[in-house]
């Protein structure tokens, strides 16, 4: 009986504690919650403001942004319309430069165009000059003993006159005579030979037609058996020196019957 009394006075005691310790607690509770409800509500409000002072200084900053956008503008405009200006100015000032330039290199054009003329015409004259010259030398070369060798026909005249002179019977009769005639044809021959080395030939015209820039004709008559017109007989022979005529053949020519 005693045990079943204690069990029942600690059970009284475990419930009174139980329910002091509910009590405690509930009014730690009614306590805390209001200073936790207030401290939430303070740092809420604590942000909504630096939320607000966040937007103003942004909202300022743009503002600001946009007044420095608009004096940029405003000056890129003022810049466009001064190079607007000085590009009107340019433009009517272009005309007369252009014009300048054009009228100077018209000239240029016109003095180059006179240079290369004048620079043609030089060419022109020097190659001439050229020519001119090695055709002079060349015939100063070939006819520097045109004189000289036209002096000494009249030796070869001598030697053919001296030979058309001997007759035939005297050659055949005569030994010493013939040797003479040989030795002064022989001495004709050499002389003829030389002369050929320095561009003297002599000049074949019979049975050939009549040239008056070759021949010289001394008399004509009419010959039954030769060709009218050509040359039968040769009174003194011609000479050239180098294609030049140093001295016409005088001939005899067949007449032409009318």
């Amino acid at each position: 009986m005693q045990a079943t009394l204690l069990q029942c006075i600690k059970r009284s005691a475990v419930v009174r504690n139980r329910v002091v310790i509910s009590r405690q607690f509930s009014s730690s509770v009614s306590t805390i919650r209001p200073f936790q409800v207030s401290k939430r509500y303070n740092s809420t409000k604590a942000q909504e403001n630096g939320a607000a002072a966040e937007k103003g200084e942004a909202e300022k900053v743009e503002a600001e942004k946009g007044e420095a956008e608009q004096k940029s503008q405003g000056k890129e405009q003022k810049i466009d319309a001064d190079d607007a200006v000085g590009a009107a100015a340019e433009t009517e000032k272009e005309p007369a430069i252009i014009a300048e330039l054009r009228e100077k290199l018209e000239k240029k054009d016109k003095d180059l165009a006179a240079m290369r003329n004048h620079y043609t015409q030089a060419k022109a004259d020097f190659r001439h000059l050229q020519e001119t010259t090695k055709i002079e030398k060349q015939k100063a070369k070939d006819f520097a003993l045109q004189k000289f060798a036209k002096e000494l026909l009249e030796s070869l005249d001598n030697f053919d006159l001296a030979l058309g002179h001997v007759k035939a019977e005297t050659l055949k009769s005569n030994e010493e005579v013939k040797n003479l005639y040989d030795g002064v044809d022989m001495t004709r021959n050499i002389f003829e030979k030389t002369l050929a080395k320095f561009g003297v030939s002599k000049i074949e015209p019979l049975d050939q037609p009549f040239d008056p820039n070759l021949h010289e004709a001394t008399f004509e008559v009419s010959h039954p058996d030769k060709v009218p017109g050509t040359v039968f007989f040769v009174q003194q022979n011609g000479y050239t020196l180098n294609d030049r005529v140093l001295r016409p053949a005088k001939v005899g020519v067949v007449k032409v019957e009318e």
